[in-house]
């Protein structure tokens, strides 16, 4: 250990900021204290607007060189950056479980693979991205036939991408792949309650040869840097995943500028259970709502069940549920871990206090646990209008609600200011399609959850964020989308 650098269950971790192809301290620290059992990971260089300012400089300087390297090496240097991930996803996972409490067997199966796929998805999805050209149709625009149209997808400039806490790596990495990937150089601003990673990024980006300045990363707390790099004039894009108050004042930055932004922003899914539905799967998947500790935008924490089996769904429910085990996300066999931050579960035990107070029932759970733990809970006999049932509270927190019809179901699943997610467990494939028509969601399941294919559209609706990215999505954000139309005459005979 060296005063730059911290290790972390044997794995070193750079705690300077990454600028340019090279590490830059901060004169000024951040304590990053793991979740797990409040010991200390790190002192963090902590980044001002002096060091954002310098990210973006690197970036600008590196994007005409980066934008015109051929797709082909591009996509060659995210599939080395793939291999990197591979070759260091037992050290990543390590890191990012005592960095943000996430369980460990989960990281090593499914979150690192993942971020490894994110670049090689990318990388393949860039070199087969086109459109086929087409003539444009007689008009009194263009009276003629055999204009030719021709789309292509220019590199925007350099980009901000700003990420949160509760799947650090993973989802840096599904910002950071298609921005590369796209052309674009990238300053990436982790979440201060987990940077660690996203360091080890950095390192594993050099390693693989990319070009110094496509990619840095500045750490530091919100608006002391953030600000700086949402407002910077040579930013093209701004992708941010968090809070609807932040991705405001973002917004508020990026206006002077006209900067393009994508927000994936906060959720209250539901899942909808229709008396039709295979219980025991309907079960299932509530029981997986509690995956992360409940620190999951996607989540369907508001549970509308059909009245007919309310009754055998709760009784259901709670069978499973007790059968969960909380603690060491180390231990393989933990089910759920710990909060993030003594703030978070103080958060989430203050929305449960106000819920029971107001006449809400705890039937399992209700109450923090020794640590940063909190119990996982379901409260039932609350109000569609009560501030549990409308506002997010990112933890292992379910309501459970009640209907009579699909009328209702839809209603009810509707009736908060969020669009993300949603659920359905029904028997019925003709109910699945009607409902699934009418509820307001960037993303919807039917007897499944979490399922992600990166080709397909990603967002939310409502104020639960802005644009879409995903497979060519991810491009046309990403991108400047330009028309090239050529008349079929004027060109002299150069044969």
């Amino acid at each position: 250990m060296t005063e730059h650098t911290t290790t972390v269950a044997g794995v070193t971790v750079d705690t300077r900021h990454w600028i340019g192809g090279e590490r830059v301290a901060s004169t000024e620290t951040f304590t990053d204290v793991s979740p797990i059992d409040g010991s200390v990971l790190g002192e963090i260089s902590r980044g001002t607007a002096m060091e954002a300012a310098a990210a973006v400089a690197a970036a600008k300087a590196a994007f005409p060189a980066w934008a015109a390297t051929p797709r082909a090496e591009r996509a060659r240097l995210l599939h080395a950056v793939a291999d990197g991930v591979e070759k260091r996803l037992e050290e990543l996972a390590v890191v990012e479980t005592h960095d943000n409490g996430a369980l460990l067997r989960s990281h090593r199966r499914g979150v690192m693979p993942r971020v490894a796929h994110n670049f090689r998805f990318f990388a393949d999805w860039l070199l087969t991205l086109d459109h086929e050209d087409f003539e444009t149709r007689p008009s009194r625009a263009a009276a003629g036939r055999g204009h030719t149209n021709h789309v292509s997808w220019d590199p925007a400039g350099p980009s901000v991408l700003i990420t949160p806490w509760n799947a650090p790596l993973m989802l840096a990495t599904w910002k950071v792949a298609p921005a590369l990937a796209a052309g674009n150089t990238v300053v990436l601003k982790p979440a201060e309650w987990s940077p660690l990673t996203a360091s080890l990024l950095a390192d594993i980006a050099a390693e693989a040869g990319l070009p110094a300045g496509v990619l840095n990363v500045v750490q530091g707390y919100g608006t002391e840097i953030g600000d700086a790099l949402t407002s910077h004039p040579d930013v093209r894009r701004i992708s941010f995943t968090g809070s609807v108050p932040t991705a405001r004042r973002i917004a508020e930055s990026a206006a002077a500028n006209l900067t393009p932004l994508s927000l994936e922003l906060g959720g209250k899914s539901p899942l909808l259970v229709f008396a039709d539905a295979d219980l025991e799967l309907a079960v299932d998947l509530a029981v997986e709502q509690y995956d992360n500790a409940g620190q999951v935008c996607l989540a369907g924490t508001r549970l509308l069940v059909e009245e007919a089996v309310a009754e055998e769904f709760t009784r259901r429910f709670v069978e499973k549920a007790s059968r969960l085990k909380q603690g060491d996300p180390r231990d393989e066999a933990t089910d759920i871990g710990p909060n993030i931050h003594p703030r978070q579960l103080e958060k989430i035990d203050g929305f449960v206090r106000r819920a029971l107070a107001a006449g809400a029932r705890a039937v399992i759970g209700g109450h923090p646990e020794e640590g940063q733990y909190y119990a996982p809970t379901l409260l039932t006999d609350v109000a569609q209008d009560s501030e549990i049932v409308q506002e997010e509270v990112f933890g292992p927190v379910l309501t459970l609600q009640t209907f009579a019809d699909e009328d209702e179901a839809v209603r009810l699943a509707n009736g908060t200011r969020f669009g993300l997610a949603a659920a359905v467990a029904t028997g019925d494939p003709e109910r699945a399609d009607r409902v699934t028509a009418r509820l307001v969601a960037g993303t919807v399941w039917v007897n499944c959850f979490f399922v992600r294919d990166l080709r397909a559209p990603f967002g939310g609706s409502r104020q639960s964020g802005v644009g879409r990215e995903g497979g060519t999505w991810s491009f046309d954000f990403y991108c400047d989308l330009k028309n090239t139309v050529t008349a079929p005459k004027g060109f002299k005979d150069h044969g």
